[in-house]
């Protein structure tokens, strides 16, 4: 059965926990579905996963609408999230519009997430007005990662918890199905989840949000730049890849592959007639 945004609205009813991982190509994706997971999230951290960028700001329309197609062709029964780049709605209510709209005729997306509380409501409140459903995203704000002064939790102070429960409602009154919460203080995370009706996905916010979602190259170990506190990794397949390349590379300079079973056969009697 297809997740949709009516999935994440029982979900949410029924106080069971939704499932996200990103994915950034048809094979990934694929994998991910068949394995059951509600959601994936097209996220432009493929910025630095899949681009070797420092960070999400270089990641453009052309980039996400590139990989939300292939995502998108791999993800039967997946919701597909699509990550709104920097500068693709920060700039007007119709930009947010078209590039929202692009996202989901080009890209094939099932919706698009974009980052920030009050400050783009009208934005979020204009997608969705044209059809689009909006995930949001409050806490560490990675295309904001400039303004904040680094990789830092939020929400740690009076203000500033009450600042993020406030961009919490106020994007759920604007129209958001679903709305990220990252690198938040757990109990925070859980007050928000507690006082929202729409689903809280969870990435560094504890175990008291609705769903959670991970970086799965962070997840199995394939990414090693830097790793956040938050992520557990389930398998080290980096470790397993590079020594599989290594024995390739071995086998290839040795001559022992490819081996006989490797290859195609032909009559003796043909090849000698070229001689």
């Amino acid at each position: 059965m297809k997740n949709t945004v009516l999935t994440f609205a029982k979900a949410k009813k029924e106080k069971t926990k939704v499932s996200m991982l990103t994915a950034y190509d048809y094979s990934t994706a694929k994998l991910i579905n068949d394995a059951g997971i509600n959601s994936i999230l097209v996220g432009d951290s493929l910025g630095n996963v899949m681009l070797g960028y420092e960070d999400t700001i270089s990641v453009t329309m052309e980039d996400m609408i590139h990989h939300t197609k292939a995502v998108s062709r791999g993800a039967k029964d997946a919701l597909v999230v699509a990550d709104m780049p920097f500068m693709s709605y920060q700039t007007s209510v119709y930009d947010a519009v078209v590039n929202a709209g692009r996202l989901m005729k080009e890209g094939r997306a099932n919706a698009v997430k974009l980052e920030g509380g009050r400050e783009v409501c009208p934005q979020i409140k204009a997608i969705v007005e044209a059809g689009i459903p909006v995930c949001a995203h409050i806490g560490l704000t990675p295309q904001s990662i400039n303004a904040l002064g680094g990789n830092k939790v939020q929400g740690k102070t009076e203000a500033a918890a009450r600042k993020l429960l406030e961009d919490a409602l106020a994007v759920q009154e604007a129209g958001a199905f679903a709305v990220v919460i990252e690198a938040v203080p757990e109990k925070l995370a859980a007050l928000i989840t507690e006082k929202l009706d729409i689903v809280t996905i969870g990435i560094g916010a504890g175990n008291g949000c609705d769903g959670q979602v991970l970086v799965y190259q962070d997840m199995l170990g394939m990414f090693s730049d830097f790793t956040p506190r938050f992520v557990k990794k389930y398998a080290s397949l980096g470790e397993l890849m590079t020594a599989a390349f290594q024995q390739y590379d071995e086998e290839v300079k040795s001559a022992a592959f490819p081996a006989a079973e490797h290859t195609y056969k032909m009559d003796d009697d043909v090849i000698e007639k070229l001689y």
